[in-house]
């Protein structure tokens, strides 16, 4: 598995820190250079702790579990619910217990356990063709409606973000109206699950179907692209079941490490990703919500207008997550 080894900058510290004791920490991400460096050299400038990152698309679980006592991670970074659970699942990750953490982040979007936090949010969305359909007011059930057969297009479903869909279907639903709405969705596609969220869009711009299902905010980012924007200009971003439980949220999170050798710097990190000044570079770099309630989303973001979210926690996709594969599979989803 390749590794890319990124180095925060060093910055100056003007005042103690609780971290002062350890002058180091490792931090192993999911989540991309980008977005994470600047955030984390603003954490080195507070506080005078360097950070190590560790950067994969992939695998960081198993590194950790093969590293054992002996792994440098103190704190790990993941883009999506499914990576968290599966920190907590091969036995990762230690109680972080904070009344900061607490306050800044929702009891929904947090373990029960404090075993990882949510740092992020994002809404997996219903798109529409504007020539061709116009806004919507749609729910999630409505994918398996017969009036949209054929023009339904989307990822894999054994995606982390369509799994969690699918969890969250089986929490409201049940298993069995969940199975016949997965293949009513399934009969409704234009073609085979295939590509990421971003070549759906590209899908319904290009006439290839006229709904697509995708995270929030790769809209955003589409938007800033100057040839995605031509598929996302082709699009409307819908907000599904607003009339009723709300739309499905992901979120994107942290975990302390099982066997960092520096919780108490390793914790106040984690402090700093929920505060203020961490959410808004989130939402501002990223397009994604806040996961604390008083920081708003950027100007892009607002502009697609509020919208009620599904106040089932997140914790509970997981009692539900291996439900959900199994009915992918009964279905045959992705063939």
């Amino acid at each position: 598995m390749k590794m890319v080894k990124s180095l925060a900058v060093i910055g100056l510290t003007c005042f103690a820190s609780i971290a002062n004791a350890a002058d180091r920490l490792t931090v192993y991400s999911y989540r991309q250079a980008f977005l994470i460096e600047p955030i984390l050299e603003n954490f080195t400038k507070e506080t005078g702790v360097e950070v190590d990152v560790v950067f994969s698309k992939k695998g960081i679980a198993e590194r950790m579990k093969r590293e054992g006592r002996l792994s440098k991670a103190d704190v790990v970074l993941t883009s999506d619910f499914y990576r968290l659970m599966e920190l907590v699942e091969k036995d990762l990750v230690a109680p972080a217990s904070s009344d900061i953490l607490k306050q800044n982040i929702p009891q929904k979007y947090r373990s029960p356990d404090d075993e990882w936090y949510a740092l992020t949010m994002r809404v997996r969305n219903i798109y529409s063709s504007k020539d061709r359909l116009g806004k919507l007011d749609i729910n999630y059930e409505d994918l398996a409606d017969p009036k949209y057969k054929g023009k339904i297009c989307t990822r894999s479903g054994k995606h982390p973000y369509n799994v969690s869909l699918v969890a969250s279907m089986i929490a409201h639903h049940g298993e069995q109206e969940t199975k016949t709405w997965l293949e009513g969705w399934k009969a409704n596609l234009a073609r085979k699950p295939q590509g990421n969220d971003r070549a759906q869009v590209k899908a319904v711009s290009e006439g290839l179907c006229d709904i697509a299902i995708g995270n929030s905010y790769y809209l955003g980012k589409m938007l800033q692209d100057p040839k995605q924007k031509l598929w996302a200009d082709a699009i409307e971003i819908n907000f599904p079941n607003q009339d009723n439980r709300g739309s499905h949220i992901n979120v994107s999170g942290m975990a302390l490490a099982k066997h960092s050798k520096n919780q108490a710097a390793a914790l106040e990190l984690m402090e700093f990703l929920s505060g203020d000044k961490a959410q808004q570079a989130y939402a501002e770099v990223n397009y994604e919500y806040p996961v604390k309630a008083d920081v708003a989303p950027s100007t892009l973001v607002a502009s697609w207008g509020a919208f009620k979210a599904d106040d089932l926690p997140i914790y509970k996709l997981a009692e539900y997550h291996g439900a959900a594969i199994k009915l992918l599979d009964e279905v045959k989803f992705d063939l």
